[in-house]
């Protein structure tokens, strides 16, 4: 079982979290977002069972610092069997948390019921849940939409989430929004739908005895705080990856303590003993510092770091005097806010 001051501390840990994203919520994201905040609990991007029990070497698909802890794996699927291996596994290699899918509306994993598809199979999602809750000791938490295409955003997803919880579940991450898989790109299902956050309320007030996160269209701090008065939980996908900066005042604005870089620059320069291992270890400098390329958003000289990045990092043998070149068309500041 796991103890209760790791379970205590990721309780706090999740009242704001950064959404898992495909292509973006890499390692490399993720040891970034850990120079600007110690508190907020971080996501993998999704994984599916396939890639965890037959990819080869498994470290492409599960390996992290562990200076990102506290983290979550999110996994996508929906046999009970590999996700319980799966879930399993997680807790083996170290993972604080491990997440199911049930939001992602792209054809591909639609085909093999993976993501927001699900919300039609709560009996399924329930098994599933039952399974990894008797293969791991970490928590299995649940990530779902509001609903998909035609189904009743009320009755519905209450029956979705009364079957899991009932078959353990206790943390539910909400988006708050329909995934219309009919119709709609996956680009669309993340805009065109339109965001009900008093349905994710509404869930909250019915089920006090869970834990609802809220997630969807949230992009400030300020919005953050006036959901925390409604729900236990607030993520943030698209902003904290394009405005990472957004993350530099997170420890203050949610969790009252304080944080752990003062300056754009000094970030910056916490991260580059990370980059300098990395491409010790073999890889890109394009690939670490593409995450990057949102810090100076707004700032003057930051155009000129994202081009400098951009058309220099890619190139072989690129190495830290490329990442510093580019430091040094931005003005430093003495200290900065990212709460406007």
């Amino acid at each position: 079982m796991i103890e209760k001051s790791a379970k205590d501390s990721l309780a706090r840990a999740r009242r704001f979290s950064v959404a898992p994203m495909m292509d973006w919520t890499t390692r490399d994201y993720r040891a970034f977002a850990r120079t600007l905040t110690r508190e907020a609990l971080l996501y993998t991007e999704m994984v599916t069972t396939g890639a965890i029990l037959h990819g080869s070497p498994r470290e492409r698909f599960l390996g992290y610092s562990d200076v990102e802890h506290p983290v979550a794996l999110q996994l996508g699927g929906s046999d009970p069997a590999a996700l319980a291996e799966c879930a399993a596994i997680a807790e083996a290699w170290g993972y604080d948390e491990v997440n199911l899918n049930v939001g992602c509306p792209s054809d591909r994993v639609q085909n093999n019921l993976i993501g927001a598809c699900l919300m039609e199979h709560p009996d399924k999602v329930a098994a599933a849940v039952s399974a990894m809750q008797a293969a791991a000791s970490i928590p299995v938490t649940v990530k779902c939409r509001i609903g998909i295409d035609d189904q009743d955003e009320d009755a519905d997803l209450a029956y979705f989430i009364e079957r899991v919880a009932d078959a353990g579940c206790e943390v539910f991450i909400v988006h708050a929004r329909k995934a219309w898989l009919e119709g709609l790109s996956p680009k669309e299902n993340r805009d065109v739908p339109p965001l009900n956050y008093p349905r994710v309320h509404r869930l909250k007030a019915q089920h006090p005895d869970l834990h609802i996160g809220i997630n969807g269209g949230i992009k400030t701090l300020d919005e953050c705080r006036a959901q925390l008065d409604l729900v236990d939980s607030v993520m943030i996908g698209r902003e904290a990856y394009q405005n990472p900066w957004l993350l530099a005042d997170v420890d203050a604005a949610i969790y009252g303590g304080v944080s752990p870089v003062r300056s754009r620059h000094a970030a910056a320069r916490a991260f580059r003993p990370y980059i300098a291992e990395r491409l010790t270890a073999g890889a890109k400098l394009n690939h670490v510092t593409r995450h990057l390329l949102g810090l100076f958003q707004g700032c003057p000289g930051g155009r000129q770091f994202r081009r400098h990045l951009s058309e220099n990092a890619h190139r072989a043998g690129a190495g830290l005097e490329v990442f510093d070149e580019a430091l040094a068309k931005v003005r430093e500041l003495d200290t900065e806010s990212a709460v406007a």
